[in-house]
């Protein structure tokens, strides 16, 4: 089983690959919407990629209101 800091490093890659930018331009605590510039469909579909590549399911209610990626991070660290 992963850490928690390695969990967040493999969303960091993820989200820079599927979104075509530079993964040095990410940080945990970035706001994704913000940072990635996108809307909530785009980050339905990085949650969907994120919810295969790590094997959960994440429930809407658990996810209302995860803006950034260190929170991102630790539900889903929490349900490996």
């Amino acid at each position: 089983m992963s850490t928690p800091n390695e969990t967040l490093e493999e969303i960091l890659d993820l989200a820079a690959r599927h979104f075509d930018v530079s993964r040095d331009t990410l940080a945990p605590d970035d706001d994704f919407f913000a940072k990635l510039r996108i809307d909530s469909l785009k980050a339905l579909e990085l949650l969907s990629r994120l919810e295969g590549h790590f094997g959960v399911e994440l429930p809407d209610w658990e996810m209302q209101g995860v803006t950034d990626f260190r929170t991102l991070s630790e539900r889903i660290h929490a349900r490996r």
